[in-house]
């Protein structure tokens, strides 16, 4: 058998309501079987999830391994895969129709791009589905300037696992990914890629994005356990990527603009686990302000800068609960939302009907 031009690294861990669809959804995509290769990294499941994944054989190649989390399954899917490119799936989510021909098409047209990137439709567990924020038009960059690592930050949300195929060689010169990365591995490689060759986002959505209650990432009101867990993998991610950059010769002001929105989203959760001084929570949100909000206007910066008025007086902890317990009665959002939503970013559109 010739080598295959992509490998479909489907990574799993107790996902049997989910992974059959993951599964059907590459086998139905419209791509020559002779050049694709499919893995799924089993990450230790207790679960049927094993099972399932071997009725699908021999379209279909398992590999298993005792539980060590997203990094570890990584790690043990690229040192498998043969293909040129190799394209990401979480195992409980799933791919549109045309998402692997669409992607293919992005790398043979554009030789210097070893990432490519693109939207996502939620999926609720209600049922709903809804495709809010795309690219709005198809956009390119590579890590070299501030400029660019701004572009970074407001478009790396299209680059996470079922969203991301990268060129094999990328992988392999970014190497091992740390396996105290129990999740957000994917972040760890698209930044480090973002640094080491061109990356394109594909101005569609491709990808059903799935909501539940055993996503890793999402964390329930109340869940102080999870977010713990969160704040550990965040912090240390930060310090992973901090030394790379490092490592990498990135120049200070580079590096400090794309490592700030890991830092403080980890610092977020520090003051809402382990609570705070009234100004880490001000200088905080205020970062978050500039961070992520960099585009809005006066009126929405005095909307963000007044909700802080009673952090001058709470502690950290107590403030995030308060505003934990407005934000669940959608008062805050109902009241931006009306008088002054945050502008969408220049190179973002909004879908405003939900698809499907």
């Amino acid at each position: 058998m010739s080598k295959p031009f992509v490998t479909i690294l489907i990574d799993t861990y107790n996902h049997d309501s989910f992974i059959a669809d993951a599964i059907n959804s590459v086998l139905g995509q419209d791509f020559e079987v002779s050049e694709r290769e499919i893995l799924v990294v089993d990450d230790g499941s207790t679960d049927s999830t094993p099972d399932i994944v071997r009725r699908f054989e021999p379209q279909v190649r398992l590999l298993r391994k005792t539980n060590g989390g997203q990094a570890s399954a990584f790690n043990a899917g690229i040192r498998e895969a043969q293909g040129e490119i190799v394209a990401f799936l979480d195992g409980d989510d799933y791919w549109a129709k045309g998402k692997l021909a669409t992607v293919t098409e992005a790398f043979a047209a554009n030789p210097g791009v070893g990432l490519v990137g693109h939207g996502l439709t939620e999926l609720f567990p209600d049922g709903r589905r809804r495709t809010e924020w795309i690219p709005r038009d198809v956009c390119r960059f590579r890590i070299s300037s501030v400029g660019e690592a701004r572009k970074f930050r407001m478009l790396r949300g299209f680059l996470g696992t079922s969203r991301m195929a990268y060129r094999r060689a990328i992988l392999h010169k970014i190497g091992l990914v740390p396996e105290s990365l129990k999740f957000e591995a994917d972040e760890y490689l698209f930044t480090l890629a973002g640094f080491l060759t061109e990356v394109l986002i594909l101005n569609q959505p491709l990808t059903f994005y799935r909501l539940h209650g055993g996503n890793l990432y999402q964390i329930t009101h109340g869940n102080d356990l999870a977010a713990r867990r969160k704040y550990r993998v965040i912090a240390a991610l930060a310090q992973l990527l901090r030394e790379k950059l490092n490592d990498y010769g990135i120049p200070f002001e580079i590096a400090r603009t794309v490592l700030e929105c890991v830092e403080v989203e980890a610092e977020g959760l520090r003051l809402v686990l382990d609570s705070g001084f009234p100004w880490e929570t001000i200088l905080t949100e205020l970062k978050i302000m500039r961070v992520f909000h960099g585009d809005a206007s006066f009126l929405q910066r005095l909307f963000s800068c007044l909700r802080l008025l009673p952090a001058i007086a709470l502690p950290a902890r107590t403030y995030y609960r308060w505003r934990s317990y407005l934000s669940r009665l959608n008062f805050y959002l109902n009241l931006r939302k009306r008088f002054m939503p945050f502008p969408v970013p220049r190179d973002v559109k909004r879908i405003e009907k939900p698809a499907g």
